[in-house]
């Protein structure tokens, strides 16, 4: 389909789509998109200042804040077997925050919301979020329990085995959410998190006005999360995600007649649906050294692309997938930034963006649109 949703007539039509889109994403890469508000433009150097308030998205970010241990060994041991560890590193974690930090990389403010520990771990994942530029200022520290601390062992092909304790990951509630800051937001993003706190935040953020997402992560088939998913506007899901969710509920992610859903396809990037179609990227060429919190940076990109665009999220999520070429891109461009980083926590720019897409000049053109 063209862009004015007359179907293409022909080499010309399609040589003149391409060529819009083309000078779509250089008005994008030049900074001269509008911002949320429609009445300014983007700065020319994106990692905008932090308290330009009125120029940038302003997020709440809700789940689990972590303390990681990332582990790379060349292979994983067999059972009583032993192996040399090739690189240790230690960082802030936790999808909550991954996503936070992320959109304030990419020139946004982020609230986080969620608990920690009252011990050294979590003293270190609040310093590491206030350092990133993220507001901890609401997340609760329950002082009887641990701070949850998630061990990634990562072998020579990227593959990953998890050890983690819950600790005081799922001690906040939604009562203790500011409702002003919830109020003064642009949006909510949803990680893991008990299934009753997840939709009455989201329950909340609907009264306010203030748009939804939600990544209920690996946990989604064993929690009861169907009043939180229904309660959002945009939902992040991986493909089995995906498939587990149609067959077990009443919303088909690939099919969504209500809401936009991102679906990340790992290797093969990822896909929009939205009710009126879907819009399609294969993702970026790289060599992946780690693949522990690629999906919070995809979530990063895609909402810090998708929230500056007032066509996107002026009255609530649109449902045109081609609105979604430029978010989709971003999305797997730090996606794929994080997949070249050795823990969760990727440090995401546009700068970042814009060389990843480089190393890519074909990307438009294949970005599949079906409406």
């Amino acid at each position: 389909m063209s862009r004015d949703g007359s179907e293409r007539g022909g080499t010309d039509d399609w040589e003149e789509e391409v060529a819009e889109w083309d000078e779509e994403v250089s008005e994008w890469e030049e900074g001269d998109g509008a911002t949320a508000d429609g009445d300014d433009h983007v700065d020319d150097d994106p990692d905008l200042d932090p308290d330009s308030a009125d120029r940038v998205p302003k997020v709440v970010s809700a789940g689990h804040i972590n303390w990681d241990v990332t582990i790379h060994v060349e292979q994983l041991p067999e059972p009583d077997g032993e192996t040399r560890i090739d690189l240790l590193e230690q960082s802030g974690g936790g999808s909550a925050a991954n996503v936070a930090v992320g959109l304030v990389g990419l020139g946004g403010q982020s609230v986080v919301y969620g608990s920690v520990g009252g011990d050294e771990s979590g003293a270190l994942a609040l310093r590491e979020l206030a350092s990133a530029g993220v507001d901890p200022g609401q997340v609760l520290v329950d002082a009887d329990a641990p701070t949850s601390v998630k061990y990634a062992i990562v072998d020579g092909s990227g593959e990953l085995l998890m050890l983690a304790n819950d600790g005081a990951n799922e001690s906040f509630t939604a009562a203790e959410l500011d409702r002003d800051t919830l109020a003064a937001a642009d949006h909510l993003h949803l990680t893991g998190q008990q299934p009753g706190t997840a939709a009455a935040l989201a329950t909340a953020a609907a009264e306010a006005g203030t748009t939804r997402s939600f990544d209920p992560g690996r946990r989604l088939g064993d929690r009861e999360f169907e009043a939180a998913l229904h309660a959002t506007d945009l939902l992040f899901l991986n493909a089995p995600e995906a498939d587990a969710l149609a067959d077990s509920t009443d919303i088909d992610p690939w099919e969504p007649d209500d809401r936009v859903v991102a679906i990340k396809l790992g290797e093969e990037g990822a896909t929009i649906r939205t009710p009126r179609g879907d819009v399609s990227h294969p993702g970026f060429d790289i060599d992946a050294v780690d693949t522990v919190g690629a999906g919070d940076a995809f979530a990063a990109g895609f909402l810090g692309a998708a929230l500056r665009d007032p066509d996107i999220t002026g009255d609530g999520f649109s449902n045109d997938p081609r609105d979604y070429q430029v978010p989709l891109l971003v999305g797997n461009a730090c996606g794929a930034i994080a997949t070249e980083t050795v823990t969760a926590r990727a440090d995401l720019s546009w700068d970042r963006v814009r060389s990843m897409m480089g190393e890519s000049p074909e990307s438009d053109l294949l970005i599949e649109v079906r409406v």
